[in-house]
């Protein structure tokens, strides 16, 4: 199967073809795959280099002259090293774009530390109204990244990976799916956790939603579901696992439940650094995030006991 980021390049060819609105930003990263394109659209797929603040820079300029800008690198080097350009080039001067990434929180481990981001969704929290969509599957990234580049002039944030559920669900860009239903709580998978949250879960009497889009917090389909689970004291439990920094929606998951007494648990990457790199798989479970160490977790949480600490 292909990768959500394969798709990237083709989907994005044909919208430059498509609309004469589009333009594509890129820093080295993925050049390749736009080589094509770059000979028919000279003057709207652009390169900066290993420039990432100019990378961002860039993207809000197109913006100002009424183009609609997809920017794309590692997340490392998207949302962290040029944050400052994201909050005054797009959020300051009240432009939008699409930004895109490739590497998640860890996909590439020999890339090293610097190549990681799990703190790239929290980071964006911290400015208002961008949306971020997490998909789990290559379709559901096409049909993500499809629908960003055509939301007007909204600030949107799709993160890539290479991990990826064995099989896609629609998705609207909108609110979470009820992907089973239970009577004890409710687990919110995020993105590409979602088939090992489903192993793990196999036998729990719980609810699990799917959420490919994170912001806006589907706040409205939280308080349903966690409503339907609520025991006969009305206090539901809740367990988000999200593929990038552990409790990244702790707060908002809260807010959203303030009415009525409840538990939380964020599961995610933890906050240590593993600095012997390993595999993907490797740092999945040293986070707690493979099926056996979410069940143990998730099912201790909902039985009462300690949840189990993060790396």
């Amino acid at each position: 199967m292909d990768t959500m980021r394969d798709r990237f390049a083709p989907v994005l060819s044909e919208l430059l073809d498509e609309d004469p609105r589009v333009a594509v930003v890129l820093a080295v990263i993925g050049s390749a795959g736009f080589a094509e394109a770059a000979r028919r659209h000279p003057d709207r797929v652009i390169d900066v280099g290993i420039r990432e603040q100019l990378l961002v820079g860039t993207g809000a300029g197109l913006a100002l002259t009424g183009l609609r800008p997809v920017v794309h690198t590692f997340a490392s080097f998207l949302v962290e090293r040029p944050f400052e350009q994201i909050k005054l080039d797009f959020g300051h001067q009240g432009v939008g774009g699409v930004l895109v990434s490739a590497a998640a929180s860890f996909d590439w481990p020999s890339g090293g530390f610097t190549h990681m981001s799990p703190g790239d969704v929290a980071l964006l929290d911290t400015l208002d109204g961008w949306t971020v969509h997490v998909p789990g599957h290559p379709d559901e990234a096409e049909t993500l990244l499809r629908r960003a580049v055509a939301a007007g002039d909204d600030k949107v944030y799709v993160r890539l990976s290479d991990q990826s559920n064995p099989a896609a669900f629609p998705v609207d860009g909108e609110g979470f799916r009820t992907v089973r239903e239970g009577g004890r709580g409710v687990v919110v998978a995020v993105g590409p956790t979602l088939g090992n949250v489903l192993t793990a879960t196999e036998g729990l009497d719980v609810s699990v939603l799917y959420a490919t889009t994170v912001r806006p917090f589907d706040a409205d389909g939280l308080r349903r579901a966690a409503r339907a689970v609520a025991g006969p004291g009305g206090a539901p439990d809740v367990v988000l696992v999200e593929p990038y920094l552990a409790g990244t929606s702790t707060a908002v998951a809260n807010d959203a439940l303030v009415e009525v007494p409840h538990r939380v648990l964020g599961l995610g990457v933890g906050r240590r650094e593993l600095r012997r790199y390993g595999t993907v798989e490797e740092h999945v479970a040293a986070h707690g995030l493979d099926p056996r160490s979410l069940r143990e977790r998730i099912a201790g949480f909902l039985g009462g006991g300690e949840p189990v600490a993060t790396a």
